[in-house]
């Protein structure tokens, strides 16, 4: 029988697994911002699974760069409100 492969969960629980001693290294404040981007990366999942031609962490951390530069973009617009209203 054909090897079966890991589906993208499995990848990266396996990831941040194979990064625990690295996580618990780091301040506390550190190690929930490094759930929170892998949070993140859980959140596209589904789309990780069709970028079949990159390395599984690639599209992980590409997906956590993407929520944050959401988070970004919705802090700038607040802050462009904030100037409107007060302008």
């Amino acid at each position: 029988m054909g090897r079966t492969l890991a589906s993208t969960t499995q990848v990266l629980l396996h990831e941040e697994g194979a990064l625990s001693r690295f996580r618990r290294a780091l301040r506390k404040s550190d190690q929930q911002a490094l759930d929170d981007l892998f949070n993140a990366a859980q959140q596209h999942l589904a789309a990780s699974a069709y970028a079949a031609h990159t390395l599984p962490f690639e599209t992980f951390l590409l997906s956590m760069l993407l929520e944050e530069h959401k988070e970004v973009m919705r802090l700038r617009q607040a802050v462009k409100e904030l100037q409107e209203m007060h302008a």
